[in-house]
């Protein structure tokens, strides 16, 4: 996803409860699922933060909403983000996702997502765990920021444009600085669910 302040407002629809809720996540029952009970959680689990990094390269260009919603299909093609499978895909394997509906079949993000896993087994083994790498952005503590409204949160920031540059330079691909600001935002390095939502605090407790 794009970032918070690039997000697509939607009009509210009725929720379960009357708690307040970050704006963005207004617009269907599975973003309220994602905005309660994921994106900006701190998150050390080593797939599920490679899983992530791969499915925000590719949102890029599309709605977040599209990718949400194809989430468990791209689980089932991409072997459940087994990053060491996917680093051996072949051109076989590549045709068969090009000619899968279910997920976004563009042949540059899915050769994307290849090159990444490869990359992503070299920082684990450079660094121990990619959880370490990847956090080492932020001093390895969620950033708490007091935003109150959206148009307050950056598309970009120092910390995601040091990630990028870094991400970039050892081989990732679609990994700009407003993708890793996005990527920040939904694995909890960043706290950014505005003060009047009732996440905010509950994330600032669980970090």
């Amino acid at each position: 996803m794009a970032g918070l302040a690039a997000r697509s407002y939607h009009a509210p629809v009725n929720s379960i409860d009357s708690r307040t809720r970050c704006p963005w996540c207004l617009g269907s029952e599975a973003y309220i699922a994602y905005h309660d009970e994921e994106w900006g959680m701190p998150l050390h689990d080593e797939r599920m933060l490679f899983e992530l990094l791969i499915l925000e390269g590719a949102q890029a260009g599309l709605a977040w909403s599209t990718i949400l919603n194809k989430r468990d299909n791209y689980r089932r093609a991409f072997d459940n983000f087994d990053a060491r499978k996917l680093a051996r895909y072949s051109d076989k394997k590549v045709a068969r996702l090009l000619a899968d509906a279910g997920i976004v079949r563009n042949r540059l993000k899915i050769a994307a997502a290849i090159q990444n896993a490869q990359a992503y087994l070299a920082v684990q083994k450079e660094f121990g765990s990619f959880d370490r790498y990847i956090w080492s952005f932020v001093g390895g503590r969620p950033m708490q920021n007091r935003r109150r409204r959206m148009n307050g949160v950056p598309a970009r920031t120092p910390e995601s444009d040091a990630m990028s540059k870094d991400l970039q330079r050892r081989g990732f691909k679609f990994v700009g600085s407003t993708i890793c600001y996005a990527y920040m935002q939904a694995t909890g390095m960043v706290n950014d669910h505005l003060l009047g939502c009732f996440r905010h605090a509950q994330v600032q407790v669980q970090r």
